[in-house]
């Protein structure tokens, strides 16, 4: 039985939906062996106002989506040539980071494991519906455009790493204490401005009112001997009457 029989009006007509326009055109590779499955998915998408590749085998599919400008990729688990697994590894080998939407009848818990493991950013199991399908591509698409967090900061030779949680400037390793760190980083995020009080006890402290204590001046404090003491040039300054700059330049 064709694995999305179950969501035709008839098997041997069209699908059975009425797809809406979703705003910004896709261009979507399909790499999946079966005709008729590929082909559902091609008219459900091109209907959809996307633009449409397909490839049957594994190897020409890794071409293709080597060589191609695609906001999204569907590939099957079980192919000729290359299984899909292998496809996606490949990918990810070379730095290709388009996402990828596994489509397969294996739809057990380690299957979806090694599809994602293996580098797929979602997993759907055949039957499926298409609007299932296409929620979920368009899903990854929203995700792969959605700006990258910036988790390494610098000014001048300072540098926070906020994954590896480590200090360093020229080189030098700094230990910070985790109200120092946060604190570090917000300035660090704010390099070049003026950063007021009222400023670090929202972003910091998470106080939206004043404490009436000193508890900005001892961290800063802090924090200044940590990241400027025995450096040639202080990068942690008071501005009198409106708060701190971090800034490289004197």
């Amino acid at each position: 039985m064709n694995p999305i029989d179950d969501i035709y009006e008839d098997p041997d007509g069209p699908p059975a939906w009425e797809p809406a326009k979703t705003g910004t055109a896709m261009h979507i590779l399909i790499v999946e062996d079966d005709e008729n499955t590929a082909a559902y998915m091609a008219a459900g998408l091109t209907q959809s106002g996307h633009l449409v590749d397909r490839s049957a085998d594994g190897r020409d599919g890794l071409f293709m989506a080597t060589g191609g400008d695609f906001d999204a990729i569907v590939v099957d688990r079980m192919l000729p040539s290359l299984d899909g697994l292998s496809l996606v590894q490949a990918l990810r080998a070379a730095k290709v980071v388009t996402p990828v939407l596994f489509l397969s009848a294996l739809g057990q818990v380690d299957d979806r494991v090694k599809g994602l493991r293996a580098g797929g950013d979602d997993y759907l199991t055949k039957p499926f519906a298409f609007s299932e399908l296409l929620a979920r591509i368009e899903a990854l698409a929203r995700r792969s455009s959605a700006p990258a967090v910036q988790t390494h900061l610098a000014v001048g030779d300072l540098e926070l790493d906020l994954l590896s949680r480590q200090v360093k400037r020229a080189g030098q390793a700094i230990e910070l204490q985790p109200r120092e760190f946060r604190l570090l980083e917000y300035l660090m995020r704010h390099s070049g401005q003026v950063v007021t009080r009222t400023m670090l006890l929202e972003g910091v402290w998470d106080y939206h009112f004043d404490p009436q204590t000193n508890v900005i001046d001892v961290h800063i404090s802090r924090l200044r001997q940590k990241i400027d003491k025995g450096f040639d040039r202080p990068l942690l300054h008071t501005v009198r009457g409106a708060g701190y700059a971090l800034r490289a330049g004197a």
